[in-house]
C-alpha cells in the first residue's frame, strides 16, 4: 500500500467521518482511500470554501475538522479559513500534499506558511514514520484544539509500506474497526488549582450584582456556569462566539459588548464582578472597557494561562478548564465562606489600587436576581423589543424590519452562519438560536466572504436544523462559488444576502470625514438571478409584502435552497460600527 492511501485508511481508523476539500493530483490518492474506508468528503469549489467549511463543521459538531488540498497552491487558497481556524483554536486538520524540489512549480516553504498564522506545521518524513506522524497530526489537533497543517511530500507519498500496519496505540486491523477516541488529555489536565479556586470562591461569595461572561471555552459548560450562577446570583452573558450557550434561562442577557442590547450593557457595567469563562474579554466583548464599572472586580478564567490577561488587566487569573472550575467553585461555596463581612477585594478596579469591596450575600443568595428584573429581561434583553423607526423607503426595507420578520417566519429550529461586514449585527442579534451549537461566527480573522463556506459546514454538522446563511453583499460575491455546493449537496438552506450596494463598513467609517467613496460602493447585481442561475429559488426583497416567497417555499419541499436578495437601506450604519471603528 502507498503511503497516500495508507494515509486515508488510518483517518477514517481514527474516527474522520467526514471531510472537505477539492482534489488535485497531489491528493487524489489520500481522499480516495478515506473514503473507501467510509468517510464522507465534501467536495467544495474553492480550497478556501473547504477550509472555512471544515472549520465551521468542526464548531459546531465537536469533532475535529479534516480538509485536504493540493500542494502549493491549493494551500495557499485555503490560508484565509485556515488562519480563521487557528486564530479561532479550531481542532483542525490540514492535509496538504507537499512539493519539496525547489524547481518545482508548486514548491513554497508550507511549513512557514503555517507558522505566519499561528497554525502548527508538522510532516510525514518517510514511509517508516507515516503512520506515526498521521496519528500525532490528527491527536494533537483533537487533544490540544489546535489547528496543524500536516504536509504529505509527494515522494512519501509514492512510496510503499506494508499492508498490516498498526497504529500507534490502536490495534490496527481492519478499516473501520476500533477506531481510536480523541488523543486524551493527561490526567488532571485543566484542574484549577485549590488556591485559585479559594481566591475565585471569597470574589463571588461577596459580590452582588456579578455577571458572567462565557467565551468560546465556555460553550461545553453551560450546566456547570448555571449551577454556579444560581448559587452566587449572577447574571448570565457570553461572547459573540458563544451565543445561544444560556437560551432559555430568565438570566439570559445575550451577548456583551458591540452586539448587546441597551439593557444588557447596562446591567453588565453595573455590575461589581465581571468573571470571564473561557473568554478573551477583548475589546469587542467589553467594548473597549466600557462594559467594565470603575469599581468593578474583573476575573478571567481559562485553559491557557497566556490568555489570561493578554487584552486587559485582571483582578484574578484562573488556569484552568471552565467547567472543571466551576464544578470547583460551587464546592467550595460552603455557607460562611465570604460570611456577612464582605472580603478583601483583589483588584476592584482593572489596573487599579485594590480596596475593599461591600458585603455580598451569602452563597446562594439572590444576589441581583429579582423578579422585577427577570421581567424587565423578558421584555427588553432582545433587540427586537427594543423601539425603533422603521427607516424602510424607496424601495428598500430596514434590515431591522427584516430581520425581525425573517425571524418570525423561520423555523425556531436553525444554524445560523453570518459573514462579516456592516450588516453583521442585525441576523446575528435579530435572529434567535437554539443553542451554542447553532450559531457560527467565523470572525476572529475578520475577513469577508467566509459566510457561505461556513454555512455548508454548519449545515453538515447539524442536519437536523434549518441553515441559514446571513451574507453581505460583498461577501456574497466573494464565495458565491459554493452556491453550486450547497446546491449539489441538496442543502434547504436559506441564504439572505443584505444588499446595500457597497462595502457599506467603509462607506459609514470615511464618508462622514467628506473622503471619495468610489471606489467602495457598485452598481446594482442581481443576486436573485445569479441564484436561480446556480439552481436556487430566489425572490427579491424591497419590503415586508416581499417576504411571502419564503412562506411559500418553507411550506413547500425545499428542495433546493432559497436565496433572499435583500435591497436594504444604507442612509446609516450599524449600531455597533461605532464602537467597532474605535479600535482601527
Amino acid at each position: 500500500m502507498i503511503v497516500a492511501r495508507a494515509a486515508g485508511r488510518v483517518l477514517a481508523e481514527l474516527g474522520v467521518g467526514t471531510a472537505f476539500g477539492v482534489v488535485g493530483s497531489g491528493n487524489f490518492h489520500l481522499v480516495n482511500a478515506l473514503v473507501e474506508h467510509g468517510a464522507r468528503f465534501v467536495a467544495a469549489r474553492h480550497e478556501g470554501g473547504a477550509a472555512t467549511m471544515a472549520d465551521a463543521y468542526a464548531r459546531m459538531s465537536g469533532a475535529v475538522g479534516v480538509v485536504s488540498v493540493h500542494q502549493g497552491p491549493g494551500l495557499t487558497n485555503a490560508m484565509t479559513g485556515i488562519t480563521e481556524a487557528a486564530k479561532s483554536g479550531t481542532p483542525l486538520l490540514v492535509l496538504a500534499a507537499e512539493a519539496l524540489e525547489p524547481r518545482s512549480n508548486f514548491h513554497i516553504d508550507q511549513s512557514a506558511l503555517a507558522v505566519a498564522v499561528g497554525a502548527v506545521p508538522l510532516r510525514a518524513e518517510s514511509a517508516a514514520t507515516a503512520v506515526a506522524d498521521v496519528a500525532r497530526a490528527y491527536r494533537l489537533a483533537a487533544g490540544e484544539r489546535r489547528t496543524v497543517v500536516l504536509n504529505l511530500p509527494l515522494g512519501v507519498q509514492s512510496e510503499h509500506l506494508e499492508d498490516g500496519f498498526a497504529i500507534p496505540g490502536g490495534r490496527g486491523g481492519e478499516a473501520g474497526k476500533d477506531p481510536l477516541p480523541a488523543f486524551p488529555a493527561h490526567e488532571g489536565a485543566g484542574r484549577p488549582s485549590p488556591q485559585e479556586v479559594a481566591e475565585l470562591a471569597k470574589v463571588l461569595a461577596g459580590a452582588r450584582r456579578p455577571v458572567f461572561v462565557a467565551g468560546r471555552g465556555a460553550r461545553r459548560a453551560r450546566r456547570e456556569l448555571e449551577a454556579l450562577a444560581e448559587r452566587t446570583g449572577a447574571l448570565l452573558a457570553t461572547s459573540a462566539v458563544a451565543r445561544g450557550l444560556f437560551t432559555g434561562s430568565p438570566w439570559n442577557l445575550d451577548v456583551s459588548g458591540g452586539f448587546a442590547s441597551p439593557l444588557a450593557a447596562e446591567l453588565i457595567r453595573d455590575s461589581d464582578v465581571i468573571v470571564g469563562w473561557g473568554c478573551s474579554l477583548n475589546m469587542w466583548t467589553m467594548r473597549h472597557g466600557a462594559l467594565i464599572g470603575p469599581s468593578a472586580t474583573v476575573v478571567q478564567v481559562d485553559l491557557d494561562p497566556a490568555a489570561i490577561g493578554a487584552h486587559r488587566p485582571v483582578g484574578l487569573g484562573v488556569a484552568g478548564d471552565v467547567a472543571a472550575t466551576a464544578r470547583a467553585v460551587a464546592e467550595a461555596l460552603a455557607p460562611g465562606i465570604g460570611g456577612e463581612g464582605g472580603h478583601e477585594a483583589l483588584d476592584p478596579r482593572p489596573g487599579g489600587e485594590g480596596g475593599r469591596q461591600a458585603p455580598g450575600p451569602r452563597p446562594g443568595g439572590e444576589g441581583g436576581r429579582t423578579p422585577a428584573l427577570a421581567a424587565r429581561i423578558a421584555r427588553e434583553i432582545a433587540w427586537r423589543d427594543v423601539p425603533y423607526t422603521d427607516g424602510s423607503q424607496d424601495g428598500r426595507i430596514d434590515p431591522r424590519t427584516l430581520s425581525i420578520a425573517l425571524d418570525d417566519l423561520l423555523p425556531a429550529a436553525r444554524v445560523l452562519a453570518v459573514d462579516s461586514g456592516n450588516f453583521m449585527g442585525y441576523p446575528s442579534m435579530f435572529l434567535s438560536v437554539p443553542d451554542e451549537n447553532a450559531f457560527c461566527f467565523t470572525q476572529a480573522f475578520q475577513s469577508i466572504g467566509l459566510g457561505l463556506a461556513t454555512a455548508v459546514g454548519a449545515a453538515l454538522a447539524r442536519p437536523g436544523l434549518l441553515p441559514v446563511a446571513a451574507l453581505g453583499d460583498g461577501g456574497a460575491l466573494m464565495g458565491i462559488a459554493e452556491l453550486e455546493t450547497v446546491v449539489r449537496l441538496g442543502l434547504p438552506m436559506v441564504i439572505v444576502v443584505y444588499d446595500d450596494e457597497a462595502y457599506g463598513a467603509e462607506v459609514h467609517h470615511f464618508g462622514p470625514q467628506g473622503h471619495a467613496l468610489d471606489q467602495v460602493r457598485f452598481p446594482p447585481c442581481d443576486f436573485a438571478a445569479i441564484a436561480r442561475g446556480y439552481g436556487c429559488a430566489a425572490v427579491t426583497v424591497r419590503e415586508r409584502a416581499d417576504l411571502a416567497e419564503v412562506s411559500r417555499w418553507l411550506a413547500g419541499p425545499r428542495d433546493r435552497p432559497l436565496l433572499v436578495h435583500a435591497k436594504v437601506t444604507a442612509d446609516r450604519g450599524s449600531w455597533w460600527l461605532e464602537e467597532a471603528f474605535r479600535g482601527h
